[in-house]
């Protein structure tokens, strides 16, 4: 039995927590019945009491419901008339019940006492009532919660995406003006070439779902699609090394994370020198952290507190936000000078493998 959708289907929970409530009353009654020396007929009393409960104490679930959205006080004196009402009338029947099967029919000499241990059965029926609100109470509160989850998981993905989505369009532009200049100068082939990689690199990085994480071989292909497009308009000036450890082939973490790094070191490091640099890329695995490192040898930057002084765009800023979501407060990003020359982009994650 799936108990989590017997739970969500309230119709069918009240039923069995009703039943099952009254079952267990008659159980403890029986159960106190062989404390004493009673005849086996008063099993029949006992049960006919329960179900006598059962029946009156059903109304009560839709009086309540009309009462539902009362204010506290008028509901407290809903839920105490209605609970008195209800054991009076309940006390009752189970008097005549008992007077006519356990004592053969007989009957008092004043009608008052029909109602004799009525103060009894309205504790029961209160009780009754209280678990009722308290269920309902319980239930509204748990639908609350699994609303604020699902508008906080919406919220979280959507901010996913839409830092997923920030490609810088430079990028896109400066690349079809450079396929726009290849087809003037009748280099059909290179040309061809290169829309063949951007049509490659534009459905990775939109077929990709920003919530799940993609394996370090699918991430490191998809950053040489973005290279050697860049290496297009840059040539000889762009040169890109790559230091994979064996052990990190299969290690998982978020798509087009590498992307906006390179992307920080082509802007700052290779198109301002004349004879262009070098971008490193070092994955290594330090116990249960996944390293990975972008670098260049450019003229070096600005840092404080371990960020660009000089960026103003998206690149740190979408990743930091980025594994921030998605490994919250267990990852860091930090920027720093590279020896002897240039700028750094250190981030730890967690190590995880894919299957």
């Amino acid at each position: 039995m799936n108990w989590q959708k017997l739970i969500e289907d309230r119709n069918r929970f009240f039923w069995l927590l009703h039943t099952s409530g009254w079952i267990g009353f008659a159980l403890v009654h029986y159960l106190g019945s062989l404390l004493h020396d009673v005849r086996g007929i008063f099993v029949m009393v006992i049960f006919l009491g329960a179900y006598a409960g059962w029946m009156f104490t059903l109304p009560l679930r839709y009086v309540y419901r009309k009462a539902w959205n009362l204010s506290p006080l008028k509901i407290a004196v809903v839920v105490i008339l209605a609970s008195y009402v209800t054991g009076v009338m309940w006390q009752v029947v189970k008097n005549i019940t008992y007077w006519e099967i356990y004592k053969h029919g007989w009957q008092p000499d004043f009608w008052l006492y029909y109602t004799k241990g009525s103060v009894w059965a309205f504790y029961i029926v209160l009780s009754w009532s209280g678990l009722y609100f308290g269920i309902k109470y319980y239930q509204m509160l748990q639908r609350e919660k699994r609303n604020v989850l699902q508008a906080n998981t919406q919220a979280h993905q959507a901010q996913l995406k839409m830092l997923r989505y920030q490609l810088n369009p430079h990028f896109l532009f400066n690349t079809l003006n450079a396929i726009s200049t290849l087809i003037l100068v009748e280099e059909n082939k290179t040309a061809n070439g290169m829309v063949t990689k951007l049509s490659e690199f534009l459905r990775y990085s939109l077929d990709k779902d920003p919530m799940k994480k993609v394996t370090l071989e699918s991430e490191i292909h998809a950053l040489q699609l973005y290279l050697d497009i860049e290496k297009v308009r840059f040539e000889d000036r762009l040169q890109v090394t790559f230091n994979i450890a064996k052990d990190c082939q299969n290690a998982l973490l978020p798509s087009m994370i590498l992307q906006p790094l390179a992307e920080n070191a082509i802007k700052y490091a290779i198109a301002v020198q004349e004879d262009g640099g070098t971008i490193t890329v070092n994955v290594n695995r330090f116990g249960n952290d996944l390293l990975v490192e972008v670098a260049d040898n450019g003229p070096g930057a600005e840092i404080k507190d371990g960020n660009l002084y000089r960026e103003s765009g998206v690149g740190l800023a979408n990743t930091r936000e980025r594994l921030q979501a998605l490994y919250p407060n267990q990852f860091s990003l930090v920027v720093s000078q590279n020896a002897p020359t240039g700028v750094k982009v250190n981030i730890r994650m967690p190590y995880q493998v894919g299957t």
